[in-house]
């Protein structure tokens, strides 16, 4: 997960004052200086950091508060200003009609990827959208475009004759009004410089734009202010998308440093794949810093992956009473879809603590098992695949499915063991919802309950 060391830090102060019988100064200093070594380290403003610090002590050595409210006080305390230092509460864009957002940036910062990434996530929740590639100074970029939105199915916009990038939005003006979003990637420089200034105004003009989004970095870490500011005063951004949020330790001082423009955090990029990007929630990104969870982005993620028509049909199939390896591959595809486990298992409520106890290499042996899962799958024969009975009535077809997969008859008893055990849990009362993607946290309490001391991945 993002900042991981951050934190694994916080939980472990959190801890320690929770499970403290008295607030003694050794303890609270320990507390203090675990957080600051992590702040610091997240690249958070120094002053942020002694500001937090300074209130940790306030409270702790405040004679007139006592035991457990203290403690209440305290954690209270961390929560809350951490989350200030975030950005507070989460914002949105209003897309109740029909809307327009230019992408800008400096090179390198992600703008194409970003539009792309946003396209898929809009389109996935029923929105009509189109890419319109301006970047024409950059002689891939509009080649980037294009294979991302094949990819992404959405519409693209590019004309990689035309230099003026004016005249090309104006070419496609017309047939953009048929969009509820329009989606618009521009040019970057190195620095922010008056050509860039000029060439983005004039492609203002033209466009409208409701939202202005600056695409930056995280590794820029504190740097983020800067160019915030800058951007904010040239062209009045709106908001900022911040990518690479997954490969740096500087990400904290992004994210502070654009809360202290008052230029908010919309989204973040959390990975290379077209899904792996998020609404910013201030509250729900401390919430899984702090190993409590964030059920909201992970039911985003799940409609990220879901496919409406194959979720239609598992549902269809499933309340006529079927369930077969078929639909085992496909569900193990959208989980596939929807990211790393560790990522998917940070977010359920609850496994924070849990997920630290579980070497990363366990997980990645589980996403391993899966994929030869789905190897053993595609050497099947059909009717193998309806009626997964057979297997365990003629084991010699395990044996020759084991070969032609390149796995094991371990493996395909295992593969066997968890069908059964899935299919018992979709044949409940919440499988509907299951397979739409509708999953609430007391579906996930009761799936657990389901699977303890049934099997596992």
């Amino acid at each position: 997960m993002v900042l991981d060391k951050l934190g694994s830090s916080l939980r472990k102060g959190i801890t320690r004052i929770g499970n403290a019988i008295t607030l003694d100064k050794k303890l609270v200093d320990g507390v203090i200086k675990d957080i600051q070594r992590s702040l610091i380290e997240a690249d958070v403003n120094i002053e942020l950091v002694f500001g937090l610090t300074q209130k940790i002590k306030k409270v702790a050595f405040d004679e007139n508060i006592k035991g457990i409210d203290k403690k209440e006080q305290l954690i209270s305390l961390i929560h809350d200003d951490v989350l200030n230092i975030l950005g507070g509460e989460r914002k949105i864009l209003d897309l109740d009609k029909k809307s327009k957002i230019m992408f800008v940036g400096l090179y390198g910062s992600g703008k194409t990827t970003t539009v792309a990434k946003l396209g898929f996530y809009y389109a996935k929740r029923g929105k009509k959208v189109a890419l319109v590639g301006l970047d024409t100074d950059r002689p891939a970029a509009m080649d980037q475009l294009e294979q991302m939105g094949a990819k992404a199915k959405v519409k693209v916009f590019i004309d990689k004759e035309e230099k003026d990038p004016v005249k090309i939005y104006k070419k496609f003006s017309k047939e953009l009004e048929g969009y509820d979003l329009v989606l618009v990637d521009t040019a970057g420089r190195d620095g922010l410089n008056k050509e860039l200034i000029k060439q983005i105004e004039k492609i203002d003009k033209v466009v409208k734009a409701d939202s202005r989004l600056l695409v930056m970095a995280a590794d820029v870490g504190q740097t983020a202010k800067t160019q915030a500011d800058e951007f904010q005063k040239a062209l009045s951004i709106d908001g900022v998308v911040i990518t690479r949020m997954d490969g740096t330790s500087k990400a904290g001082g992004a994210l502070t440093a654009c809360s202290e423009t008052n230029a908010p955090v919309y989204f973040i990029g959390v990975g290379e794949q077209l899904h792996e990007i998020e609404l910013f929630d201030p509250e729900s990104f401390i919430n899984r810093l702090l190993g409590m969870g964030d059920l909201t982005s992970l039911i985003d993620k799940v409609k990220s992956a879901t496919d409406e028509k194959q979720a239609k049909r598992i549902s269809d199939r499933l309340s006529e009473g079927k369930f077969t390896l078929l639909d085992l591959y496909s569900q193990l595809e959208q989980m596939n879809a929807m990211g790393s486990m560790d990522k998917l298992l940070g977010m359920v409520p609850g496994m924070g603590n849990a997920m630290a106890k579980i070497p990363k290499s366990e997980l990645v042996k589980q996403e391993k098992k899966m994929s030869r899962w789905k190897s053993a799958i595609t050497s099947m024969t059909e009717e193998e695949i309806e009626n997964p009975e057979v297997l365990e009535k003629q084991t010699g077809r395990i044996a020759r499915i084991a070969k032609g997969s390149g796995t094991t008859t371990t493996e395909i008893r295992a593969l066997l063991k968890q069908y059964k055990l899935l299919k018992e849990m979709l044949h409940s009362s919440s499988a509907e919802k299951m397979a739409s993607g509708q999953i609430d946290k007391k579906m996930m309490q009761k799936m657990a309950r389901q699977m303890k001391g049934k099997g596992r991945f």
